[in-house]
């Protein structure tokens, strides 16, 4: 069974202003109910979770002056968001989606979380929308239950995850992979082991053919026993912050070709849902729910 983590708290209101379309946390369970593609009993509701899964990923200075809501006004611009209790523990609660999703993906061969993907948060701050790194935290969670060895981060998102790729900078046990838009933020780039930026305006052939390369390739390399899919369908032609050109059918492209990848190598993978940006709300909802309608095709 498909199972999906979703809360209530994942559509936390922001100011009218803010251009982080936070409605599509409550469209996508919406329609994908409505269409049939799935039924509540494929989603799952996440918690708040101990503390001491994030001083794996984080430094306890960081993360206490986050959850105490006492960092700088500096740190907070960086973050974008205006901080409150409530949105700290909706990044708590996203991480713990995560964590959970990942068992879920051991269990049944893939798992997802309706949020997440937040991969610009670093081990002592965050920024670009992102305080907590869900999948690096449960990558680690993994790990310390003993339930993976070789990790495979696969981040698609149109933004470098260069949190990720800070957090795991010296461990060879985590492999970061980032294919992103060359000029697109963070305008420093970390170094990830392997990164493939793209040139603005980049289609779906030129985008499709080199993931359809890259990835079987890294596979072979690395033999991960898990990957976290970081799939951001701000690649999309539509999309305000990105600066590629791909269709929503080769997006859907994109996520058919991971999905049957891990399944073919019968490889678990977790999808977090990173950045979707266009300015028509329903191609971000229809982008993402098409990785739930393959996830479930291809899979189940």
């Amino acid at each position: 069974m498909l199972k999906i983590a979703h809360h209530e708290i994942y559509n936390h209101p922001l100011p009218d202003n803010h251009r982080f379309p936070m409605e599509k946390y409550d469209l996508i369970p919406q329609q994908l109910l409505y269409e049939g593609t799935c039924t509540e009993d494929n989603f799952f509701q996440p918690e708040i979770p101990n503390n001491k899964y994030f001083f794996t990923v984080h430094t306890p200075e960081y993360f206490f002056d986050l959850l105490n809501i006492t960092l700088s006004k500096k740190e907070e611009r960086k973050i974008g968001f205006p901080l409150s209790e409530q949105l700290i523990a909706r990044e708590m609660i996203i991480a713990d989606g995560t964590m959970k999703a990942s068992k879920f993906a051991l269990q049944y061969g893939v798992a997802m979380n309706i949020a997440g993907g937040t991969h610009h948060a670093f081990t002592n701050s965050g920024e670009g929308f992102c305080m907590l790194n869900d999948q690096a935290v449960a990558a680690r969670y993994l790990q310390k239950k003993g339930l993976a060895e070789k990790i495979l981060i696969v981040d698609l998102d149109v933004h470098q995850g260069n949190g990720t790729a800070e957090i795991f900078k010296d461990d060879t046990s985590v492999y970061t992979f980032s294919m992103h838009g060359k000029t697109n933020y963070p305008f420093h780039k970390e170094q990830s082991d392997l990164d493939i930026p793209l040139e603005n305006e980049t289609k779906d052939d030129e985008y499709l053919s080199t993931l359809k390369k890259v990835l079987p390739e890294l596979i072979a390399q690395e033999q991960p026993d898990f990957i976290f899919y970081q799939c951001g369908v701000d690649i999309l032609e539509s999309d305000k912050l990105g600066k590629l050109s791909v269709s929503l059918a080769g997006c859907k492209e994109r996520d058919r070709f991971v999905l049957q990848t891990c399944y073919d190598h019968k490889i678990p993978v977790m999808c977090s849902m990173g950045g979707g940006y266009s300015l028509d709300i329903k191609i971000i909802v229809e982008a993402h729910t098409n990785t739930y309608r393959l996830a479930q095709e291809i899979f189940f």
